[in-house]
């Protein structure tokens, strides 16, 4: 009866419940290591694991006994690569036939463009220059524009001046305005040509 009446001790109790928390704790961190030796085995399965590797194992073998048929057949394929290619027949399957034509008339134009290409490519550092030639003779062109139509207009006073003086025939506007043209034509020819040689 003492036994069962006696209270057990608080220290007692909070030591048995620091007991058990501390077992939970180990039980928890051994599941935790399992799970991370289950992971580590699931990663590196592909490379320790006996089936796998017998797979890695025949590959390697097959790969050996390909380079030493090669090894046996050297001087056979050195022959082979030296001698060219052409006018012999590829095998290539039916089904890619189609493409390949496709293939050999997109070749075919590509090659015969390709000289404009190269010159296109060629030309791009040089088009800042080009641009600038360019620019400077545009504005060569409009003074000379400005030019021509001031010897138009003095070419008209000219003529007005020629019909006071002296008394020509009636011409028609007709006339007038092909002989202008006709001015500005052999001006504007010289001025073209005067471009071209700079």
């Amino acid at each position: 009866t003492l036994d069962l009446t006696c209270r057990k001790a608080p220290c007692f109790v909070k030591f048995s419940e620091m007991e058990k928390m501390a077992n939970i704790r180990a039980e928890i961190n051994e599941k935790k290591l399992k799970t991370e030796i289950l992971q580590l085995e699931k990663e590196t399965a592909d490379i320790a694991h006996p089936f796998y590797l017998g797979k890695k194992c025949e590959i390697l073998q097959d790969m050996n006994r390909h380079l030493e048929a090669v090894l046996k057949e050297k001087r056979a394929l050195r022959k082979r690569l030296i001698k060219p290619r052409c006018q012999e027949s590829l095998p290539i399957e039916a089904t890619f036939h189609k493409y390949v034509v496709d293939l050999l008339t997109e070749a075919v134009t590509f090659i015969e463009k390709l000289e404009s290409h190269l010159q296109t490519v060629r030309s791009i550092p040089q088009i800042p220059n080009i641009m600038k030639n360019m620019d400077t003779a545009l504005t060569k062109t409009e003074v000379l524009v400005m030019e021509l139509e001031e010897l138009a207009e003095q070419i008209l006073k000219w003529r007005e001046l020629q019909k006071e003086v002296i008394p020509l025939e009636p011409v028609s506007s007709m006339q007038i305005c092909f002989d202008i043209a006709y001015a500005l034509a052999i001006v504007s020819l010289f001025i073209f040509i005067s471009i071209l040689i700079k």
